[in-house]
């Protein structure tokens, strides 16, 4: 099965590096070509447009910045779904609300094709070594059909029911983790007078309720950036975050829920992306709260 794929960011360039490892030559495409360049040298073929994408592909995986992104590569004069596409299989793996996934599933059935979102849990590290979460959401043929190759960048794939509910799954873990980062500076600056050793501090909040899986990833380098002042590797970035948390209350909002947590977690980064740390990564929201801590 020959893959396809399109958005070289930095999750999009993990992926693909973590295909070519696996013995792939996927056909690319970005926006940015100069972003691909490593990625060509090292084994992939570089395509004219998206479609040129989809004309030399069996499967094509996609991961963007934001639901304008996703469109424009889709349905765009030459997106993926400008051409003969019948038979192709597309795999929307970007964080968007449940209702893109759904719209853009309609559009593909209509030219023949196959539509999955599969939206992942991880960062670039993860990516790299192919432990990434899949949350699949469309038809089960699908799902079969595309899970060999999304076996080779993630450590688990689940079918979550139909389009829409991948997308959805992504906004529910992704909502305590935005509140929790902030929730853990907040619990920090509250030992600001004692000293008490990073390396301690999360051994200890690992250990405890006051603990959450992704410390066991992320731990360290909180550790580090409490021990030195430098703050970690961009991962993912609080501006990205931010677009995440907007999308899970809009998405709230037209079901008639309110979420009242987030939205105060919200305002917390947006001063943290007003304060100039737009393009730092999400776990430094913790900092933020601390550094504001320190200055009273």
């Amino acid at each position: 099965m020959k893959i396809g794929f399109c958005g070289i960011g930095r999750m999009g360039a993990a992926m693909v590096a973590r295909l070519i490892d696996q013995g792939e030559h996927p056909v690319i495409w970005n926006r940015s070509a100069e972003k691909a360049k490593p990625l060509i040298d090292k084994g992939a073929a570089w395509a004219a447009s998206p479609a040129d994408v989809a004309a030399q592909s069996d499967i094509v995986l996609t991961i963007l910045i934001d639901e304008a992104a996703v469109r424009a590569i889709y349905q765009g004069p030459h997106g993926l779904l400008s051409g003969d596409v019948a038979g192709k299989l597309f795999v929307e793996m970007s964080t968007v609300s449940p209702a893109l996934p759904q719209e853009l599933a309609k559009a593909a059935k209509a030219k023949r094709a196959g539509f999955l979102e599969c939206p992942v849990g991880g960062t670039v590290g993860p990516a790299r070594d192919g432990k990434l979460l899949g949350m699949a959401g469309g038809e089960a043929v699908d799902f079969a059909r595309a899970k060999p190759v999304l076996d080779l960048v993630c450590r688990r794939v689940d079918h979550l029911g139909p389009n829409g509910a991948g997308a959805a799954m992504k906004l529910a873990i992704n909502l305590p983790l935005s509140v929790y980062w902030e929730a853990l500076g907040e619990a920090i600056a509250l030992t600001r007078d004692f000293a008490i050793p990073p390396a301690k501090m999360m051994e200890i909040f690992s250990e405890s309720s006051g603990g959450i899986n992704g410390l066991k990833v992320r731990g360290p380098a909180v550790t580090a950036t409490l021990e030195t002042g430098k703050n970690p590797p961009v991962g993912f970035t609080i501006d990205g975050v931010r677009k995440d948390m907007r999308i899970m209350l809009d998405w709230a909002k037209s079901g008639g829920m309110d979420l009242p947590v987030l939205a105060r977690a919200l305002g917390c980064y947006d001063e943290a992306s007003r304060d100039g740390w737009s393009q730092q990564d999400n776990c430094t929201i913790a900092f933020h709260r601390i550094a504001k801590a320190k200055a009273k």
